[in-house]
């Protein structure tokens, strides 16, 4: 078992308040309700999920696996893996142009056979890193710059921990937490040896569970205010910025859950709690399901849904920052939430944008539901239409509004685009990552791909300065 310094119990807390940013009222939020275990005859791996990760496969078509396996390992760090969620047969590995690695499938035996991981030989920092990813959880942790997995070798400056998500329809925390407080203590614990500065750990004014708000070897700070608050870059950008030079990690806090698990158990688990949410889910079926990350989503919903899969639009993750998926789709490996949206694509509107819009959402206010909705309580029915063009960057400050980063989005954006490095340290790159513009993606009446600008900005800076 691991054992911290004795003068290394940090409890404190303070209240940040988050002005800026936008809640999307979207119908068909989750009921504190868990379901029925949810399984599949196959479960798929994608290596997109790991930013930063140079995939090589380290399993053949027809290799028998255990739940920890190694499915993958990075070229740049081959200690580094992504382990198998079952255990099973691997039965494709699917590569598209140039041999370019989609993703692995492992046909699942209905065993759990688990591979076991000597816990106790990891006394030091260096020890435990190794361990993590032996078992594919380091894969979990990221780094601010760059927004790519953390780089093992280094010793950051601090950790970060979101431990609420305020993206719309996301999970309730206290909720999903309950039963795995001994694992998420033993993570904060674990995570608290690899920094030699403090861990911290950023909760919602609404977190009332006590392993959260009585945490132990970690800076408990509260955050009130609307979306992008949960977002961990605004917690650190409120908290302890990241200036050039410096390396923080950053993680949530089921990724903690798993870590602790794997400590106190010596397996890689990654079962998790997942919503089920969104306004084409069936009422009764929309709370809380146990599955294992890879899970194929087509029986799971067929019987969920209230209308025919062709006219809606099934998302792994939230609406916001999530990936399109369908039927014959999988849960992507770091999501713990379901999205069903309509699509969209058979929508008639008389008169279209010139209707007074009596049950339309609108960030600027252009429609009537917003003088019958005056403190703003309605849930809506979005689609996924994107009612516009693209069109040049418009310079009118819409951006600025929801974000609560102390960085200018617009010049910053303007600078990634030109990829001036210069203007964009300056402007403050190394601290941000796509999530934190998705808010205004959703608000750009230029209807620009931001996260995608901003994601492939920084893979470009990272090439060009490592």
């Amino acid at each position: 078992m691991l054992t911290l310094p004795p003068d290394f119990e940090i409890i404190s807390s303070m209240t940040i308040k988050i002005k800026k940013g936008l809640d999307i009222k979207i119908a068909g939020k989750p009921q504190p309700i868990k379901g029925e275990v949810v399984s599949s005859a196959e479960y798929t791996v994608y290596p997109d999920d790991f930013a930063g990760f140079v995939s090589k496969v380290y399993v053949h078509q027809g290799d028998k696996i255990k739940a920890g396996s190694a499915l993958l390992y990075d070229k740049n760090h081959p200690d580094l893996k992504i382990t198998s969620p079952v255990s099973g047969e691997v039965v494709a590995v699917n590569r598209g142009e140039k041999r370019r690695l989609i993703s692995i499938v492992v046909k699942s035996d209905e065993k759990n056979d688990t591979e076991k991981f000597d816990t106790a030989t990891a006394e030091t920092p260096e020890e435990t890193k190794a361990l993590l990813a032996q078992a594919g959880l380091f894969a979990f942790i990221r780094q601010r710059p760059y927004d790519i997995i953390a780089n093992y070798n280094d010793t950051p400056r601090d950790i970060f921990i979101t431990c609420f998500s305020s993206a719309p329809l996301a999970s309730d925390t206290d909720f999903v937490i309950q039963g795995q407080e001994d694992d998420f203590q033993t993570g904060i614990d674990t995570l608290a040896r690899l920094t030699n500065g403090n861990v911290y750990l950023g909760l919602s004014k609404n977190n009332k569970a006590d392993c959260l708000l009585n945490v132990k070897n970690a800076v408990v700070t509260v955050f009130d205010g609307p979306h992008p608050a949960g977002n961990v870059g605004v917690q650190i950008n409120k908290i302890k910025p990241v200036n050039k030079g410096e390396t923080v990690w950053t993680t949530d806090f089921q990724s903690v859950v798993y870590i602790g698990r794997l400590i106190n158990k010596g397996i890689a688990d990654f079962t998790r709690l997942v919503a089920l949410t969104g306004s084409e889910v069936k009422p009764n079926e929309r709370r809380y399901y146990t599955c294992l990350p890879g899970v194929a989503l087509g029986d799971f919903l067929k019987s969920r849904l209230t209308a025919d899969t062709a006219s809606l639009r099934i998302i792994s993750g939230n609406v916001l920052t999530g990936k399109i998926t369908g039927t014959d789709g999988s849960l992507h490996y770091c999501d713990n939430q379901i999205t069903v949206i309509p699509e969209g694509t058979n929508t008639n509107e008389f008169f279209g944008w010139i209707s007074p819009g009596l049950n339309k959402y609108s960030v600027a206010n252009s429609f009537a539901s917003r003088f019958l909705d005056i403190f703003r309580r309605k849930e809506y029915r979005f689609d996924a239409r994107i009612k516009g063009g693209k069109r040049a960057m418009i310079m009118s400050e819409e951006w600025d509004k929801v974000f609560p980063m102390d960085i200018l989005p617009e010049y910053i954006l303007r600078a990634i685009i030109a990829f001036d490095i210069e203007k964009m340290e300056n402007l403050g790159i190394y601290e941000v990552a796509p999530e934190d513009f998705a808010l205004c993606e959703f608000v750009d009446t230029s209807k620009m791909e931001l996260q995608q600008i901003v994601r492939e900005g920084l893979d470009k800076l990272y090439k060009e300065m490592v």
